[in-house]
């Protein structure tokens, strides 16, 4: 299996039939949830939900999905039963990534970087029923060309019940558009985020000597940036201050 990003005005897409995928992206929002959120790796409601449909209640419920959904993200049922169509994952990623550059250095090896990425940016994905969640998790740190493994990563869903909202991590098995052809076009239903492993602290010896040189870089960066910011803001206060004095005191 092999993994190339190519860029378009369109979408991420993972087509389970070639052996070759595309992603491209189309950046949106979620609507934050309201309510109380509630961490859990399993949710009682969800062992009763069935894994397996027959392929005459797959394509009911891929009817009424496209008769519901509001932003033409369809679904498309194939001859072999197989199914396609689109998720959306909301990135969440609290450390910094370390990417893959477009610049070699000595003897040809691509340089890395570590920076963070935006958090709350959606990717659009066109995958199908088959794509599994680690394809998912693959997906998109090739979108980004990030360098990092891709097991220091989890998808989570988040659901909503009766104001509730419930946050697990899925299994790499897991195949996100059932969940989503299950839970219907609604994101406030059901949605997606790409999270780090909740691993507690961070175990700083599961990064290369390179990752964590950038992470340094990272912070030095921001603490001058910081440093910065406070000189400019009393430099502010200085200029104002002297120009009250002059109006007190008149002119000279």
């Amino acid at each position: 299996m092999t993994w190339n990003s190519t860029m378009s005005s369109g979408y991420s897409s993972l087509e389970e039939d070639s052996e070759e995928y595309f992603f491209t992206a189309r950046t949106s929002f979620f609507k934050k949830p309201s309510g109380k959120v509630t961490e859990s790796k399993d949710v009682e409601k969800e062992r009763e939900l069935r894994t397996e449909f027959s392929r005459e209640e797959i394509r009911q419920k891929v009817e009424q999905y496209n008769t519901v959904t509001k932003d033409h993200l369809k679904m498309t049922l194939g001859s072999s039963g197989v199914y396609t169509g689109f998720i959306k994952v909301q990135m969440d990623l609290r450390r910094p990534v370390t990417v893959r550059g477009g610049q070699r250095g000595a003897g040809g090896a691509v340089l890395e970087e570590a920076f963070y990425l935006p958090r709350g940016v959606t990717n659009t994905l066109h995958i199908s029923s088959n794509n599994t969640v680690r394809q998912v998790i693959i997906a998109l740190l090739n979108k980004f060309t990030v360098a990092d493994n891709p097991a220091k990563y989890a998808l989570y869903k988040r659901c909503r019940r009766e104001e509730q909202v419930y946050v697990c991590a899925l299994a790499d098995g897991e195949q996100p558009l059932f969940l989503r052809l299950v839970a219907g076009p609604d994101t406030d239903t059901l949605s997606f985020v790409l999270r780090e492993q909740q691993t507690g602290e961070v175990v700083w010896d599961a990064f290369s000597i390179p990752e964590l040189r950038n992470f340094l870089r990272i912070l030095d960066k921001e603490e001058q940036e910081q440093r910065e910011a406070v000189t400019r803001r009393y430099e502010a206060y200085r200029q104002r201050l002297q120009e009250a004095l002059r109006e007190v005191r008149g002119p000279s």
